[in-house]
This record gives structure tokens, sequence and C-alpha cells, in this order.
């Protein structure tokens, strides 16, 4: 049986640890050539050797996404090694809390720079590769928080509307050039992040969904591979929900 991601070429950020590394995994079972990027090299590596050793193929990059050089000297890297970009998966991201009286401009700044200028970025250098070729498809990890308003949470709540924003845009800027573009929007995800949380708020995590539950990183790859596959080739510009109902309450 074909696999669905045979013999392309994929570029996943924030692809050394968790949802990011669920990604890669899936990717790499399903047949594609992924480059791992991540600020922490060291996480890239681990997880570029570990889909060799399995039988894959792929290759560690270290980035920046905030940083304009970087990001283009990646899409550059991933087309002299492999010579196109099929898939880009913007999934590097970063947690906030606080108010908008309580977030200094420094921390806004920082969560805008990583979830939606690294977005932009990545984006921005990958799409003339795509064009060249003739297609490609792009899925950006957006949140559930990008579809509802929070409290205590402003500047990665509005980060994520903002990522959803540019998906939508990008998806009816670029169609006529056979590029899709879709947002994942998860719930809250298990993952090692959540270790410093005590029992109790662990507990409370759970209690937001009906299915009274957190994701499984993997759940929420298996959605993005479907976006990323031939199997969604009708959709472009959707803000897809994994988030176990929590938005339906």
């Amino acid at each position: 049986m074909m696999l669905r991601l045979q013999d392309k070429v994929a570029v996943v950020t924030g692809g050394g640890q968790g949802l990011g590394a669920a990604i890669v995994r899936l990717f790499a079972r399903e047949g594609a050539q992924v480059v791992v990027a991540d600020v922490n090299l060291s996480g890239a590596t681990a997880m570029a050797e570990e889909i060799v050793a399995a039988g894959g193929r792929g290759i560690a990059h270290q980035v920046d996404i905030t940083q304009k050089d970087e990001t283009q000297r990646l899409m550059n890297a991933t087309v002299e090694e492999y010579g196109r970009i099929d898939v880009l998966v913007n999934n590097a991201g970063i947690a906030s809390s606080g108010t908008v009286t309580e977030i200094d401009q420094p921390e806004w700044d920082r969560v805008m720079s990583v979830n939606v200028t690294g977005s932009y970025l990545c984006s921005k250098f990958a799409i003339p590769f795509m064009e060249k070729q003739g297609g490609g498809n792009i899925v950006c990890i957006a949140s559930a928080s990008g579809v509802i308003g929070q409290q205590n949470q402003v500047a990665y709540n509005v980060s994520k509307h903002a990522v959803i924003g540019l998906v939508r845009c990008m998806a009816l800027d670029h169609a006529s050039a056979n590029i899709r573009v879709n947002a994942v929007c998860p719930g809250v995800i298990q993952t090692p992040m959540l270790n410093i949380l005590s029992d109790e708020q662990l507990d409370e995590l759970r209690s937001m969904s009906p299915l009274q539950r957190m994701a499984q990183p993997e759940e929420i790859a298996a959605t993005v591979l479907h976006l990323a596959s031939d199997e969604s080739s009708f959709t472009t510009g959707s803000a897809c929900l994994i988030d176990g109902g929590y938005t339906a309450k």
C-alpha cells in the first residue's frame, strides 16, 4: 500500500520534542523525508537519528524561526539537500499567561515573534519553492485558544487568533499556485511540558474537555498528517478543531 507521504519532503519546526516529535515520527513512517528543525539542535539531532535508525529518512537543522536569515537558510538548505519542499509544518510555538495589564511588552513581543512571525517567515521562504515546483502544503499549529476568548492568557490567545488569520490569507493568496494552507487547533496536549504541574492542575486541564482527558500528541499528529496528505486535497483555509469538545461547550 502506498504510504501517504511517500517521497515527500517535509519541514517540521519545533520538531525536536512534544507534538513536533510526534509529527516527525508519523511523517517518517508514512514515507516522508523529514527536516527536523528546532532551536535546540540536540533535540533535533536526536529525533533525526531516531527516525533514521527506524529506517526512515531525515536530517536535523538548528533554526531560530524569529530570525529572517535563519528561516531563509533553513528552506534553502532543505532544497539543496532534497531538491524540493512539499510540506511545511509550522509547529514551533510558546505559551504565556497573564492579562493585558500584567504582561510587559518584551513578553508580548516574544510570544508574537515566535508564534506569529515565525510562521510568517517560514512560510515566506518556503512558498517560492513550492510555487516553482507546482504546489505544496502548509499546516500551521494554532490552538483552540485561537477561536475563543480566554482569561489570563491574552498574548497566547491573540497570537493563535493571528495564526488562523495568517492561514486563511495564505490559503486565498496561493491557491492558484496549488498550495494548500490549513491550521490545526488542538486542545490541551499531554506532553512533557506539563510535568511541572501539580496533580490538581492536571485534573483541571483534563476537566476542560467533555472527554475528561487531554489529547495525546499522536492524536493531533494524525490530523496534521491528514491535512499534509492528498487525503485532504479539497481542504484549504480551514481551522480544524481537535479539542475533545472543549469549544463545543
